[in-house]
């Protein structure tokens, strides 16, 4: 019988059981521990090969909350309760970019998670942008831009949404399809274009240039392509031009309703979802059940 489903996986009661014979024989393990013996077993990994170590912690954690096991005390606890990851506020003063586009080029754009400058990143997207910086959940990548060694912009993709309306019709996929290829889609979480930047039509060259090759990226560090990009944009803050620009699709509005929502009433803002193919075949691509 089925007990729990989550991120995708259903826990029947044998996995239960199951959990339970791995946690006796493994009295002492912490729970990082057990969550990284329980990837090795069920064979939990990303496509890149790396265990699914945070999100089993999660089912381990929904199922002790649910009462099917008991999971050993936790070893540390933040006594403020969850933080976001706020970094500092950058100080620094840049030269002003101006002109024409052509006059900039070549520009320098770095995917630099996991570097040097990544704290750079970070931390101009905190300052700069009218939502501030919030980190990244699940497979994510972000590129930084520069013009004759001057940042100029920041774009951050990460894991998309599990459920949007108006881009689940678009595409015409089932739910359980839903839930097995939303991997292969990409999420424009920030875009921003440096305060300091007067350059027309840089934005949109940037989105075509991602068009172009994120994919890659993602096939390099996560082991599987993406054939689909979103992105939100407030209406009321945005007309989402360069979007136009780079040829991006309007699929629809966003119901204004989070993703535990229990009340069916709008309580946040309610944005336009734009969305962009990255092959012809993205439809059947993201359909498959391959």
């Amino acid at each position: 019988m089925d007990v729990l489903r989550y991120r995708g996986r259903v826990v029947t009661d044998t996995d239960v059981a199951f959990i339970q014979q791995l946690m006796a024989a493994h009295p002492s393990a912490t729970r990082r521990a057990l969550s990284h013996r329980l990837c090795e077993v069920w064979n939990w990994v990303q496509p890149n090969g790396v265990p699914r170590d945070m999100v089993c912690r999660g089912l381990l954690l929904a199922l002790h909350r649910a009462g099917h096991i008991e999971l050993p005390p936790a070893r540390w606890s933040n006594p403020l309760g969850p933080q976001r990851r706020t970094p500092s506020r950058t100080m620094l003063r840049w030269n002003p970019i101006a002109g024409k586009l052509g006059e900039i080029l070549p520009l320098n754009i770095t995917q630099v998670r996991r570097t040097s400058d990544e704290a750079l990143f970070d931390s101009l997207v905190e300052t700069y942008h009218y939502l501030g910086y919030t980190q990244p959940v699940g497979e994510h990548l972000k590129y930084l831009v520069s013009a004759k060694g001057v940042p100029a912009a920041c774009l951050a993709w990460s894991s998309a949404p599990r459920h949007i309306g108006c881009r689940d019709r678009f595409i015409g996929w089932a739910p359980e399809i839903r839930r097995k290829n939303i991997r292969f889609i990409a999420y424009n979480l920030r875009y921003l274009i440096l305060p300091w930047v007067q350059v027309p039509h840089l934005a949109s060259h940037l989105l075509g240039w991602m068009a172009r090759t994120l994919s890659n990226d993602w096939v390099r560090i996560y082991g599987h392509p993406v054939y689909f990009l979103e992105t939100f944009v407030d209406p009321q803050r945005f007309r989402g031009t360069c979007y136009r620009a780079a040829n991006w699709v309007y699929l629809g509005r966003t119901t204004g309703r989070g993703k535990n929502d229990q009340t069916m009433r709008p309580n946040r803002a309610i944005k336009e979802v734009w969305g962009y193919p990255l092959s012809k075949r993205f439809r059947s691509l993201l359909c498959s059940t391959e």
